[in-house]
């Protein structure tokens, strides 16, 4: 319970903060063209809300001076007309049903389905009588913003944190492969090399980009260049990999040896004299040089004692000390033992700072890079598997860490920032894309879809995408009682 409670406070405390900016977008451009906006809402406020405030209601914006509705006809004019303060004349509010925010802008058919304002004559405040490009800069701003907001972000982290990792050619031992990757062609002790002619050497980015290339060049057996072509299919197959929850590794891991790093007091390995630093390279003569050998070989003997040949010194001596020693494993094949995880502990890894100025441009190919992986793993969501895999808000409140962890929140937000610019700007009525292509369309034949067919518009798309939250959302219910 408390994992889930951490990882829906993660979730919901990500949405606000993607939502808040991608409709500050909206309302900043808006008023900067003088489009009056009525109501601000993170979440939807349908029948009631948690929250409102309307500023200029109780004080005038920055002067500080007790301002009354109705103690100030000409101020309350202005309001009316969308002349008043920058900030003041618009109603902030919290809603209850956290499924997106809206900014309500005068004059303009959107969620709030506001007929009667439509049938008024047009103001010069509304957003219907503003010039198209205007229209079109506050409609496309508030994808921008998530986007923007992904890049300041990634280049937050990377000024706060650096980047440290392993050069795929510093791993002499290679990788180890999941069988889904094995049955593409790829082998354990592999070395990456180039997805689709672009060198990999950056961890962080290379298993996407090569799940997405048609043909990755790897280095085997520390001589031979092999070509491996990628299946059309191969996302999904990590995917339905990944979901069975069997596989031990996500597509790819560094090989390192077995080195422990603790021994529980009591156990099989603590009983048998094998101390901390002590690397494990064989269980009942069978060698277990690295890491995901020695895990698989282990699970064979529950409750069994096995003899385990370790190396002693390895971090002193040219030549460690080998040892034999029986140990007694428990009936989970455990010998009580911690095993170090990090490959910089092994190989010699890069660390890159970044000051202010340099983080920027970082932020940008990161943001640019994700922003293109995500569009290129959209086109799959229209196919028989793709379909399948649909998530809801389940499904994005799991890929969050079981504790908090500032970092990999930033993270995860940045790429779900990312993802909220993408789908936004998708060409759907109801969504800022399916406005910007009905401004395009007035742009190009010089004459704007009637209202009518704007309101037919605005509703079907509404549809759509309720439809889409329930099937998404049905499809994480589905799962948890498979």
């Amino acid at each position: 319970m408390d994992t889930f409670l951490i990882k829906a406070a993660q979730l919901i405390l990500a949405f606000a903060i993607l939502v808040i900016i991608h409709e500050f977008g909206h309302f900043l451009f808006a008023r900067i063209f003088g489009v009056k906006v009525e109501k601000f809402y993170i979440f939807f406020n349908p029948w009631t809300q948690l929250f409102k405030w309307k500023p200029k209601r109780y004080y005038g914006f920055l002067n500080k001076k007790r301002h009354f509705k109705g103690a100030n006809p000409e101020d309350d004019e202005k309001e009316s007309e969308g002349k008043g303060k920058f900030w003041g004349d618009t109603e902030y509010g919290i809603g209850w049903l956290p499924l997106g925010g809206y900014c309500k802008i005068a004059g303009m058919i959107d969620e709030s389905m506001d007929k009667e304002q439509m049938k008024l004559p047009p103001k010069e405040w509304e957003f219907r009588t503003k010039p198209a490009w205007q229209r079109l800069l506050i409609m496309v701003a508030g994808v921008l913003f998530n986007f923007l907001l992904a890049i300041i972000i990634y280049a937050g982290i990377v000024y706060a944190t650096g980047e440290k990792y392993v050069p795929f050619h510093n791993a002499k031992m290679g990788m180890t492969y999941s069988e889904a990757a094995k049955e593409a062609g790829f082998r354990d002790g592999d070395i990456p090399l180039s997805a689709d002619g672009k060198t990999l050497d950056f961890p962080a980015d290379a298993r996407m980009a090569m799940a997405q290339a048609k043909e990755v060049k790897v280095l085997r057996d520390g001589k031979d260049t092999v070509s491996i072509a990628i299946p059309e299919k191969m996302m999904f197959m990590l995917e339905k990999e990944a979901k069975s929850g069997q596989s031990p590794v996500n597509f790819m891991a560094y090989r390192i040896p077995a080195e422990i790093t603790q021994v529980s007091p009591g156990g099989g390995a603590d009983k048998a004299g094998i101390i901390t630093g002590d690397r494990i390279i064989a269980i009942d003569s069978v060698a277990t040089p690295s890491l995901d050998m020695f895990l698989a070989t282990l699970e064979n003997h529950p409750g069994q004692t096995v003899s385990v040949k370790i190396a002693r010194g390895t971090s002193g001596k040219a030549h460690p000390d080998t040892l034999t020693l029986p140990v007694k494993l428990s009936e989970g094949s455990k010998m009580g033992i911690g095993l170090e995880l990090n490959p910089a502990a092994f190989y010699k890894y890069e660390e890159k700072k970044y000051g202010l100025l340099a983080s920027i441009p970082r932020g940008i190919e990161m943001g640019t890079e994700k922003l293109t992986s995500y569009a290129k793993s959209m086109k799959l969501v229209f196919t028989k598997e793709g379909a399948k895999s649909v998530g809801g808000f389940g499904t994005i409140g799991s890929i969050f860490p079981d504790s908090w962890d500032w970092t990999a929140f930033w993270n995860i937000a940045a790429f779900l920032s990312v993802a909220l610019a993408f789908m936004n700007i998708l060409p759907i009525p109801a969504l800022d894309g399916g406005h910007v292509m009905f401004l395009l369309y007035e742009v190009i034949f010089r004459r704007k879809p009637s209202e009518k067919f704007m309101e037919y518009a605005q509703m079907t798309g509404m549809a759509l995408i309720l439809l889409l939250l329930i099937y998404a959302n049905g499809m994480d219910i589905i799962r948890l009682f498979k």
